[in-house]
């Protein structure tokens, strides 16, 4: 199967290249996408995921805020995207981050977040889209500013549990481990195989 990888914030397609390797080695032709978080060229990024999908069954695989870009990318409703019918997004804030709030209120997102503000702030409650099956995994390690911010809420320490629950998806497992274990631990490719198979 096509798979798509899509990182998180401030992070590049290097630190997924384990999770592709796992998935390459289990028989799936992977593009793994590197993009600019923080000032995401949209058009291109999904101009890339179109001509990769190509009119085949495709699923993406998006960590953190590789999987709030994902939504964005079914809701454009290209010609390609009806092709993706499994997504799998593994600590994703679809609710919006709590801790990207915190820093919205001491005046300071704009710097930090630039355009991605509205994928980490957004001022509505989404669902996520008809057509695709959505497996969200988070995990309950809290280590990381989330610990420190939002200590009376669960969270992988960058993401709350709860923000990774979205109304629509399939499916939500948690791991023990924390925000960016999730794309490097084992135990989350071999589920993300077993869900592709």
């Amino acid at each position: 199967m096509k798979i798509i990888l899509l990182h998180g914030l401030y992070m590049h397609g290097v630190a997924m290249i384990p999770l592709e390797k796992r998935l390459t080695d289990a028989g799936h032709t992977v593009l793994n996408i590197s993009y600019n978080t923080v000032m995401p060229n949209l058009k291109a990024l999904f101009g890339e995921m179109d001509t990769f999908i190509d009119g085949e069954g495709t699923a993406i695989v998006g960590h953190s805020m590789g999987g709030v870009i994902t939504r964005a990318y079914l809701e454009n409703e290209s010609e390609m995207s009806k092709y993706v019918k499994t997504v799998i997004t593994l600590g994703t804030p679809h609710k919006g981050s709590k801790v990207a709030a915190f820093f919205q209120e001491i005046g300071i997102s704009d710097f930090m977040f630039q355009e991605s503000s509205r994928f980490l702030l957004p001022d509505y409650e989404p669902t996520w889209p008809e057509g695709s099956t959505l497996y969200s995994i988070a995990g309950d390690m809290r280590i990381g500013p989330a610990a420190v911010l939002v200590r009376s809420e669960e969270s992988d320490g960058t993401v709350l549990i709860d923000e990774t629950k979205i109304d629509g998806m399939a499916s939500h497992e948690v791991f023990p481990l924390t925000h960016t274990a999730l794309i490097f631990a084992k135990r989350v490719a071999d589920r993300i195989i077993e869900i592709l198979a």
